[in-house]
């Protein structure tokens, strides 16, 4: 006898509600599900109807960054090759039963052409874990006991100095729940965002009339935070909480961070950050949390890459998330500073995604085919100046309004930038057997420009710049323009006299000189790679040329030094794409 056929039912049957299924989505907090759940829907709301639900489910849903350790469930977003399958099956589901088999369905809007996405539910905790609480909360306890009482001004500090240069946490929500529902709190976010937050202390005027606390065993507190978390509940809150880690300051651990940096992407991927949430029917605070998130993901991805010399984790292709721009990011009512701040975030995120990955991906290819390349590179990083507004492009052409949020970072990223293509270029000439001496010594001469460039920034800064937001990571091309700047001594003067004379060992120096100054000065702590690994040869060689500039020290004889030819100096030094020593760093 056949088997009786069953009915598979349309899509648009479940009844499953919207609001049910974006209270399912991975950035919806868990604790308030039911009240969510209980709103009835059976069929697409249209007009002041629609306008109305999405005033209750805003009053209703809490914000995104809760979480709830009693939760055993994390939502896990189903894979393209899956999603037709488990989509019926969920309908079918949905008809039978009030259980959906464990896979819930975020809709797009009415009228949106996007596919629904699919989530499937999987276990939180390892197997055999108890539910004790997060011993991350008691690592928070022991932080805000030494922050106190300054724990309000921190925060402050933290918005005001860093979060409006690379937005990751919306402001408002973010201290309503930490007035009102504080447990709910990742205490992971929260350890990092103390920790991350340490190093503008000097530069508050609140907070430098206090003591402030050792910031490393404030790190290390919030690094054991951070790893019993993702250990034990890892959600969209922990990868806030590693991309505060990440972005911390001082920079101590390339192994650490290359391995938060890897988890944030991998959870990230998990939870649908990678795709695109205009169209979802879903509040619109999830929207832009999950779409912030993507961008500092991607930003610290990149420039992470080309600082520790390893392929970036993220793929164009595997991503459809849009870039951001004054309409997702505008929240303190038009004010002049947040603008400034929002468009300087802008052009340092389009110069990640349009210039430097392209430059990574030359970078990292392990094929030799790479005729016609280099021109297309300089043209990507030309066509993104000439789209720049016009005080973010003085900002890149002239080194001007460094003073706006962000603009002294994006000033440096852009060198450092300018620094790769020149490299690649020069690179690329000297792998052609045809390459003539007065191209070669042209390109010399460019990659030498663009590091005096790099020394003149550093020189021109102030102390309300050093206070100013940097990404950590910027402090590695401090090194490789001292390196490139030695090289540049060594391979164009034969004698130890001419050596000591070189106006790139002078630059070189001159760097040395600025960043120990600010070091001194002001505790700014990008210069500490490059002080730490070329400061005392560089002293060395500037000795025999001005006994007065260079500090006294030990010094062995400088004419047993053999320099036999440009090897010498890839021997002593890491270049921009070796790897650096994590005892030093």
């Amino acid at each position: 006898m056949s088997a009786p056929e069953v009915e598979i039912p349309s899509r648009r049957r479940p009844a499953s509600s919207r609001s049910a299924l974006a209270a399912s989505s991975p950035v919806t907090a868990q604790d308030d599900r039911s009240a969510v759940s209980n709103i009835n829907e059976s069929s697409p709301p249209t007009g002041n109807t629609w306008a109305e639900l999405r005033r209750a489910e805003k009053d209703c849903q809490p914000t995104p960054l809760s979480a709830d350790d009693a939760e055993q469930e994390n939502p896990h977003i189903v894979g393209p090759a899956n999603t037709s399958d488990s989509q019926v099956l969920a309908d079918y589901l949905s008809i039978i039963s009030s259980s959906n088999g464990g896979v819930r369905m975020v809709r797009p809007v009415p009228a949106s052409r996007s596919k629904p996405v699919l989530f499937a539910t999987v276990k939180k905790r390892p197997i055999g874990m108890d539910n004790s609480p997060n011993p991350s909360q008691q690592k928070l306890h022991f932080i805000e006991k030494l922050l106190e009482p300054c724990i309000d001004q921190l925060i402050d500090l933290y918005f005001d100095k860093v979060n409006i240069c690379l937005p990751l946490l919306d402001l408002e929500s973010f201290k309503k729940q930490h007035r009102d529902a504080k447990e709910k709190i990742s205490p992971a976010l929260l350890s990092c965002l103390y920790a991350h937050t340490l190093v503008y202390w000097r530069f508050s005027p609140q907070l430098r009339q206090y003591r402030p606390p050792d910031i490393r065993f404030i790190w290390n507190l919030a690094n054991e935070a951070l790893y019993s978390e993702l250990h034990l509940s890892p959600g969209i809150s922990t990868i806030t909480a590693l991309l505060l880690n990440i972005g911390g300051r001082p920079t101590t651990s390339l192994i650490g961070n290359g391995v938060q940096l890897g988890a944030a992407v991998s959870l990230a991927h998990s939870l649908g950050l990678n795709r695109d949430p205009l169209p979802w029917d879903i509040p619109e605070a999830e929207k832009f949390l999950r779409m912030k998130i993507w961008w500092s993901l991607l930003i610290h991805d990149k420039w992470s890459s080309l600082a520790y010399g390893t392929p970036s984790h993220i793929q164009r292709t595997q991503y459809d998330v849009p870039s951001p721009s004054a309409a997702y990011l505008q929240q303190h009512g038009g004010a002049t500073g947040a603008a400034n701040a929002v468009s300087v975030f802008v052009a340092l995120f389009d110069l990640t995604t349009n210039v430097l990955d392209y430059y990574l991906q030359h970078l990292y290819r392990v094929d030799r085919e790479r005729c016609g390349v280099i021109g297309n590179l300089e043209f990507k990083l030309n066509r993104w100046v000439e789209t720049l507004g016009a005080d973010v492009r003085r900002i890149i052409t002239r080194g001007t309004h460094l003073d706006l949020p962000g603009a002294a970072n994006l000033r440096l990223a852009y060198l450092s930038t300018q620094l790769l293509l020149r490299r690649l270029e020069l690179e690329d000439d000297r792998e052609k057997h045809d390459a003539d001496s007065d191209m070669l010594a042209n390109r010399y001469m460019q990659v030498r420009i663009t590091a005096e460039q790099i020394v003149l920034l550093v020189q021109d800064l102030r102390e309300t710049n050093l206070g100013d937001f940097w990404l950590p990571v910027s402090n590695f091309v401090f090194p490789s323009t001292t390196t490139f700047l030695l090289r540049c001594a060594l391979e164009t003067e034969s004698s130890q006299l001419g050596l000591a004379q070189s106006s790139s060992l002078r630059l070189a120096w001159d760097l040395i000189v600025a960043l120990r100054s600010h070091k001194d000065a002001y505790g700014w702590d990008l210069g500490d790679v490059c002080l730490a690994q070329h400061a005392e040869i560089i002293e060395r060689l500037m000795l025999p040329y001005s006994t007065t500039s260079a500090p006294s020290m030990p010094w062995p004889e400088l004419q047993e030094m053999a320099i036999p030819d440009a090897s010498f100096i890839d021997q002593l030094f890491p270049s921009l794409w070796g790897t650096f020593n994590s005892s030093v760093v």
